[in-house]
């Protein structure tokens, strides 16, 4: 069973959706025990990193997230929220992936929020596993982490930025998986069969 992290900041939806599509039995909660017992967890995210973080610290699950020792998904601000820091509202994050999120810098002829579809690159990993080189995926973000160590995917808006991050069963996708047609429903499905 797959948890979902329910802390108000989720594009429950269509992620939901994605999941059913795929036969897979997931839950809904901020339940400690449901989380801690699932066989794979996400982290959706749409919104505010501040706000994302102030709600997870009321339910008492920045601490718990660390502790997963199962594959963790990070989606868009899910993946931020588990960075070091966030820009998005000056705020110190979980801590996971070894950055510092960023927000775009406005200037011509570059659109901030980024939304839309754009090229993966330089993929690496499990996550990828049976995608091809150059496939799109559909962003909607101001703010980015920037290439680091952790970084196994890139996307260019116009500079390169972390499109993916992994850092031991941890995983983040700045792109929305679940809004991204066959390629989105690929890496699901190989989170799922990690």
């Amino acid at each position: 069973m797959i948890a979902v992290i329910d802390y108000g900041m989720g594009n429950i939806c269509s992620l939901g959706h994605a999941l059913q599509r795929l036969g897979v039995e997931w839950q809904l909660t901020a339940d400690p025990t449901v989380i801690t017992t699932a066989s794979h967890v996400i982290l959706p995210g749409v919104g505010n990193a501040a706000e994302a973080m102030e709600n997870l610290k009321k339910l008492q699950l920045p601490e718990l997230i660390t502790t997963l020792r199962r594959p963790v998904l990070g989606i868009c601000v899910g993946m931020q929220v588990m960075c070091r820091h966030s820009e998005e509202g000056d705020v110190d994050c979980i801590g996971i992936f070894d950055a510092k999120v960023k927000r775009f810098i406005q200037q011509p002829g570059v659109k901030v929020p980024n939304m839309g579809w754009s090229r993966l690159a330089n993929m690496d990993g499990k996550l990828f596993k049976g995608i091809d080189k150059g496939s799109y995926a559909y962003f909607v973000h101001s703010y980015y982490a920037p290439l680091c160590p952790d970084t196994i995917a890139t996307s260019r808006h116009p500079e390169m930025f972390s499109a993916a991050l992994k850092y031991e069963n941890f995983y983040g996708t700045q792109f929305h998986p679940e809004k991204s047609g066959d390629v989105g429903e690929s890496i699901i499905k190989n989170f799922i069969n990690l």
